[in-house]
């Protein structure tokens, strides 16, 4: 990791983004174990920086909180998450409770897992996990949830049920657009002719979830995260794991799915006319919008700004499918010199790889800076003129750094403050579809 401080931090700490998972997954209530106001304050956060993406059922400032004091902290506060775990199952209806620590308890080292033991041995369907915001960003809580519910909640089964697949690695509101991204993915497994358990989706229930450890394979859609749960279920369940990267568009879904179908053997007569028809579909809709792309001049420079799952899919997009000339990749997510190697391999496998520089950067104020190296003011203080006509994708954080060098905007990663996500994704061949439209969408606004 280069970077010794992060500004403005794009990511939730562990407990927001293990709250945030627990939140998104049905049936399921949340019970904070931490310092007054820990539960209000990611709440009122992920307001501005997930799509708003809602409370739920027992989300938001419903959570449950022990709000441990001063007192406890000198004593330990199990006994306050006791009294507060006995109510919620007595108030709040749920088919699972997962019981989530924040920094404090996890200091003073309260024993949560003895206490959720014992709840669960009076027939309380309870879970427990430590989820520390010093323990890693919003990711990391992700993570650490789904690995808990991996070991404990996850039913044993020797027998895999065969093309049945777990879809790990999109990890809610940290993705303010999972749920489309979802549902995308799981739409076209399906069509492969596979039972897909996706987790957060409408489609989902608890018990889907509780069998999940009969599944032949886990499809990890990162190559950065999701890894802790994925090899929970190996560990646990024998369940084996694909790791790919999310698939934006026609090109890399069209790879994502030949990757899926070669790992469970696959007839290639499914797997050939599936592409062959969402192809066909695909630029049945893209040949409509083509004469307005060629005649009004559409074609951009661009930047790409996001975590290490978006930041590399996106840049593909724009090179391989778009036809657009990425010439800058900012790189959120802190990576050792593997992982940046990873990011570059996936690159260089496109278009982009020949087009853009990719930087390491967590501080935002940073991002100009990387901009001007590749485009080196002139002396009258603009910016070299063969980068214009310019667009920027990234965050909300990148509007002003837009407006500066003369360019287009659009969030479509990590803080979505400035837009509404309800069913929207990019994944997939649809995916594909709604990100060309938004993307040309705002050009056109600008006419």
């Amino acid at each position: 990791m280069k970077n010794s401080f992060v500004e403005r931090p794009r990511s939730f700490c562990a407990l927001g983004g293990a709250l945030l998972a627990a939140s998104a997954l049905p049936g399921v209530v949340p019970v904070i174990h931490a310092a007054m106001g820990c539960g209000g304050s990611i709440y009122w956060n992920q307001y501005g920086s997930t799509g708003y993406l809602g409370a739920g059922y027992c989300g938001g400032l419903a959570v449950p909180s022990s709000n441990i004091q001063e007192s406890d902290i000198v004593f330990g506060g199990l006994d306050r998450l006791e009294e507060q775990l006995k109510s919620t199952v007595e108030i709040m209806e749920g088919e699972l409770y997962v019981v989530l620590t924040g920094c404090t308890p996890d200091i003073i080292g309260d024993d949560i897992d003895s206490l959720v033991r014992d709840f669960a041995s009076r027939g309380v369907p309870v879970v427990g996990a430590q989820t520390g915001g010093f323990r890693g960003d919003g990711r990391a809580g992700y993570d650490i949830v789904m690995t808990a519910l991996v070991e404990t909640f996850v039913a044993r089964r020797s027998a895999k049920v065969k093309n049945k697949v777990n879809l790990l690695g999109l990890a809610p509101g940290q993705d303010a657009f999972f749920r489309g991204s979802l549902l995308q993915l799981r739409s076209l497994l399906e069509a492969l002719g596979l039972t897909v358990n996706s987790f957060f989706t409408v489609k989902d229930t608890l018990e889907n979830v509780r069998q999940s450890g009969d599944a032949e394979l886990n499809v990890v859609v990162s190559e950065f995260f999701g890894q802790a749960a994925a090899d929970a279920y190996e560990r646990t369940h024998g369940v084996p794991s694909l790791r790919l990267p999310p698939p934006v568009g026609p090109a890399a879904t069209e790879a994502f799915l030949r990757a899926v179908s070669e790992r469970l053997d696959m007839p290639g007569r499914v797997t050939e006319g599936l592409l062959a028809e969402e192809k066909r579909r695909y630029y049945a809709y893209v040949e409509r919008v083509a004469d307005a792309v060629n005649d009004l001049d559409w074609q951009r420079n661009a930047v790409v700004v996001g975590d290490a799952n978006y930041a590399p899919a996106l840049t593909a997009f724009l090179a391989d499918d778009l036809g657009w000339l990425p010439r800058l990749t900012v790189v959120t997510t802190p990576l050792e010199e593997d992982g940046e190697a990873r990011v570059q391999a996936f690159i260089n496998r496109s278009r982009a790889g020949e087009l853009t520089k990719v930087v390491y950067e967590t501080d935002p104020s940073e991002v100009a800076r990387h901009f001007w190296n590749i485009a080196p003011r002139r002396h009258d203080g603009l910016h070299r003129q063969s980068f214009s006509p310019a667009f920027v994708l990234g965050s909300h954080l990148e509007r002003q750094f837009a407006a500066d060098i003369g360019a287009d905007h659009l969030t479509v990663t990590a803080p979505v403050g400035n837009r509404v996500v309800m069913s929207r994704g990019y994944a997939g061949f649809e995916g594909g579809l709604t990100l060309m439209e938004d993307i040309l969408t705002v050009l056109a606004f600008q006419r």
